[in-house]
């Protein structure tokens, strides 16, 4: 599956392994990431596209604010049986 912007990402490697994330911008070798929490959209997490994996869900992310990334993540988490949305 292929990584494309807006999709919803799990962290397989690093500090952030099983913390989710949405894609803001992809490239061939890196994946720039938010989780509108630890991550904002202005600052977002760099993670290699070897350590991300695809969940398969893509959020439609053009003028979206971190409060709204926040939600639309915790209600995808929440959905697909994370226990806790809210990422350590």
């Amino acid at each position: 599956m292929k990584v494309v912007k807006g999709s919803v990402v799990k962290s397989l490697a690093g500090r952030d392994r099983d913390c989710h994330y949405v894609a803001l911008e992809v490239s061939d070798r890196c994946v720039l990431v938010s989780d509108g929490k630890h991550h904002k959209m202005q600052a977002p997490k760099r993670k290699n596209v070897k350590h991300i994996s695809p969940t398969g869900a893509v959020l439609e992310i053009s003028g979206m604010t971190d409060k709204q990334l926040r939600k639309q993540l915790s209600a995808f988490l929440t959905r697909n049986g994370r226990d806790d949305p809210d990422q350590d």
